[in-house]
């Protein structure tokens, strides 16, 4: 391909639009006229600011040195390790999680040789394995608010309820933070969001809903 001097189009541009504007002042063209190519310049120059700046990084396939002496493409995302993909993982834990961790001591009473009993010998190691699991709990809470009738004057009073109960059924921050994760975080299609929400609280949830949980994070 043609290679082009910048300075030289640049110069043929700026002569032109010269050349316009100088027979727009002398009154030999029209005020549409003149609108129209005001933007036909804009767009030239836009063009040119778009193309002509463009710089592309030299590498093997379009430049004369080997590919030991071009330097390394850093572009794309970083790699954890020399065969590892993808960007590096946030490690960080979601705050609205719970960790029960339990620890169960396994007694050493008799020897497994001689059959002797080790129930008062003291302890010298331990050797630990770890099991971690994923229990999906629901959790229920009611609020049922007192209904009376005063004596007094006939009136009916009721309690009143929790700030956050403003309807006869809410969904809890936990929740509406694994709907969000899924949707947004982890691109998960809508409806099966819906059907994987069905299958762990057997409530279904309508799509609209499920939107207005992202919606109000935002």
């Amino acid at each position: 391909m043609a290679s082009l001097d910048k300075t030289s189009v640049r110069e043929e541009v700026s002569r032109l639009k010269a050349d316009f504007d100088r027979l727009g002042s002398e009154g030999k063209i029209s005020s549409e006229s003149q609108a129209i190519m005001n933007s036909l310049f804009l767009i030239v120059e836009l063009i040119l600011a778009i193309f002509l700046e463009r710089i592309t990084q030299k590498d093997s396939n379009n430049s004369s040195k080997p590919s030991s002496q071009t330097e390394k493409d850093e572009s794309a995302l970083s790699h954890p390790g020399s065969n590892g993909k993808g960007k590096n993982e946030n490690d960080t834990q979601a705050r609205n999680t719970r960790v029960k961790e339990t620890i169960t001591i396994s007694q050493v009473t008799t020897c497994d040789v001689c059959a002797e009993d080790l129930s008062d010998v003291p302890c010298v190691d331990h050797e630990r394995r770890t099991k971690i699991d994923i229990v999906f709990e629901k959790v229920i809470d009611h609020v049922d608010a007192e209904v009376k009738c005063c004596p007094a004057c006939d009136a009916v009073v009721k309690g009143l309820f929790p700030a956050d109960r403003y309807g006869p059924l809410q969904y809890g921050d936990g929740l509406k933070a694994f709907v969000i994760n899924l949707l947004v975080g982890q691109i998960v299609a809508l409806n099966r969001v819906q059907k994987l929400v069905k299958s762990m609280i057997g409530v279904v949830i309508a799509e609209a809903s499920l939107l207005k949980f992202v919606l109000r994070l935002h």
